[in-house]
């Protein structure tokens, strides 16, 4: 709605918004609050919220009725009123960190400007996000544009008038605003009693002639010989975030983009627009991902190296760890270009499915590189028994692979609630075994006979040291 419309004028357009998308087919009930923001977080007259229930999975197959299309479709229907606008956004991926389904900050005045310049310096922020390609739906929730009333008190005349300071403005508060007295009980219950004019006697500034504040002299003083009326336009809620001045920013990534690129994305344009009286600060999930941002990254690092120690332990070696490690980017390469394919992103989800490719990788290597050492201590050189060992476990490893891969299929084609978590986890889950069994099984038998041929030739050179040390009678430093 436009700024300070009043409460009748909003339920209005707010139950004909309401009536439009409950037309559609999707929608099972929707509950619209008018009176509340619930961006800003503030009791307004001109804003109002409506909690849209869909119907169930089953009835909503089709790609155009996803939450995603129709959210487009709602927002479509806000836009086009004539009395105000209105959008549709989704419900976050965590409850209770953020508001919307995308990202939400703040944009802080650290330089001490107004209200106004924070206004024109948010609206250039937001045309430079506009146009950038990861972002969509960048808004804010700050406005400088709400008519007002800026009443100055003459406190000379008061003075002069015998009236309090305090006196003025508890009479103006209960009757322009609402002034609290006290409790009572009845039957049992607390209430509140509030005292407030009625509504034709606060419509306008010149009702104030009406209105008294008694004097210590007991004189009642008409409240508009005191007071000077003007009407201006402000913020109606300033926001303050680590202290300084903000306006709340929130938005979407497009299409094709993840959470984290739109949230680079914003830093990007901040970087750009902002300078250096002003800063972007992240709330709610985008917060959080921030903080969390490069712990998937340790956690893979840190499983490669828990299986290199673990290798290295159990066959005394360091050169055969290697063997097995090498085997993991092929599939984690397959799970990326599986994911690529299918369009989806690099989530969390893909990040957890990752994690477990480690092991499922290292277990076929560790199956060749097992039997491969089985057959040098038989007598065989290191070619000949990578070619037995990959002979020998080809089969078992491709019948194992295969067999986790169509388990783990349903993942992929599945559809209803949480299916986009699970297409995330079980496609590059499946591209990852596939490259890992097909690829790595050929690879890792070369890998062992090469590393092996390498180290061996310098336990070959070692001996040689070592004899020749004990011939001349000479004692080695490091053996």
């Amino acid at each position: 709605m436009h700024a300070a419309s009043s409460l009748k004028i909003t339920v209005k357009f707010t139950d004909k918004v309401s009536a439009s998308v409950k037309s559609n087919p999707s929608v099972k009930d929707i509950v619209t609050i008018s009176g509340f923001n619930i961006l800003s977080g503030s009791q307004n007259t001109y804003s109002g919220i409506s909690f849209i229930v869909l119907e169930d999975w089953e009835n909503r197959k089709a790609p155009e009725l996803k939450s995603d299309s129709l959210a487009a479709a709602f927002t479509g229907i806000g836009m086009s009123q004539p009395e105000g606008i209105a959008y549709a956004f989704n419900m976050p991926p965590i409850i209770g960190l953020s508001t919307t389904g995308g990202f939400e900050g703040y944009i802080q005045n650290k330089g001490g400007h107004s209200a106004e310049d924070l206004m024109k310096k948010t609206n250039e922020f937001i045309a430079a996000a506009s146009t950038h390609p990861a972002l969509s739906n960048v808004r804010t929730t700050f406005s400088v544009s709400t008519p007002q009333y800026n009443i100055e008190l003459d406190r000379e005349k008061a003075k002069a008038l015998n009236v309090p300071i305090n006196q003025i403005y508890s009479v103006m508060q209960s009757t322009f605003g609402s002034l609290y007295v006290n409790d009572f009980t009845y039957k049992g219950r607390n209430f509140r009693v509030t005292v407030q004019s009625e509504e034709k006697f606060r419509r306008s500034p010149d009702d104030l002639r009406y209105v008294y504040a008694r004097s210590n002299d007991g004189k009642l003083i008409p409240l508009s010989t005191l007071i000077h009326v003007k009407r201006i336009t402000g913020p109606e809620l300033i926001n303050r975030f680590n202290i300084f001045p903000a306006a709340k920013i929130t938005g979407d990534p497009a299409s094709g983009y993840s959470s984290g690129q739109a949230i680079a994305a914003m830093e990007e344009v901040a970087a750009k627009v902002l300078g250096t009286d002003y800063d972007i600060s992240w709330v709610g999930s985008a917060y959080q991902e921030k903080q969390a941002g490069g712990t998937s990254a340790q956690a893979f690092g840190f499983g490669l190296i828990m299986i290199f120690l673990i290798l290295a332990a159990q066959y005394e070696k360091w050169s055969l760890p290697f063997v097995v490690i090498l085997s993991v980017p092929f599939a984690v390469l397959g799970a990326l270009i599986s994911t690529w394919l299918r369009g989806l992103e690099n989530d969390l989800y893909f990040q957890v499915g990752l994690v477990t490719l480690i092991g499922l990788a290292a277990k076929n290597a560790i199956l060749i590189v097992e039997f491969a050492v089985m057959e040098v201590e038989n007598g065989k050189s290191y070619n000949d028994a990578a070619v037995s060992a990959a002979r020998l476990r080809f089969r078992p490893i491709v019948m194992t692979s295969l067999a986790f891969t169509f388990g783990i299929v349903p993942l992929v084609i599945s559809s209803g609630a949480g299916a986009a978590s699970r297409h995330a986890l079980g496609t590059g889950m499946v591209g990852g075994m596939i490259a890992s069994t097909f690829v790595a099984t050929l690879f890792v038998p070369m890998m062992y006979a090469v590393f092996g041929e390498a180290f061996d030739k310098k336990n070959i050179i070692r001996k040689k040291i070592r004899k020749r040390a004990q011939k001349l009678g000479r004692p080695l430093l490091n053996d």
